[in-house]
């Protein structure tokens, strides 16, 4: 069996899922409880299975092959392997178009 990975939260990823879970919780509490956990239980399962995100679609497109996500609907949670660790990158509405929230990303942090 191959070790388990270590999961880690990037800042703006952990920012992303407080965002969500606050949106959530404004009108239905019980929902915003049941997504955290659905999300937290979902990536807890890459310490085992870091492979099983598929390649991000519109980056493999570009040629950028080391990011892959998980589909939570309606989220996507993009991470990336290093060694032993899962990098967990963003977590994103998955309605949302994935270059217009990198691009907003990268104006904000200049």
């Amino acid at each position: 069996m191959s070790p388990k990975h270590e999961i880690i939260w990037a800042n703006v990823a952990h920012a992303d899922l407080v965002e969500i879970i606050q949106y959530i919780r404004a009108d239905n509490p019980s929902a915003a409880t049941d997504s955290l956990k659905k999300i937290k239980d979902r990536v807890s399962e890459l310490t085992l299975f870091p492979q099983q995100g598929r390649i991000v679609p519109e980056l493999k497109q570009q040629g950028i092959l080391h990011y892959r996500e998980l589909i939570i609907p309606p989220w996507r949670v993009i991470y990336r392997l290093a060694q032993h660790q899962v990098y967990i990158l963003s977590v994103i509405d998955a309605r949302r178009n994935i270059e217009d929230i990198l691009l907003d990303r990268l104006v904000r942090h200049k």
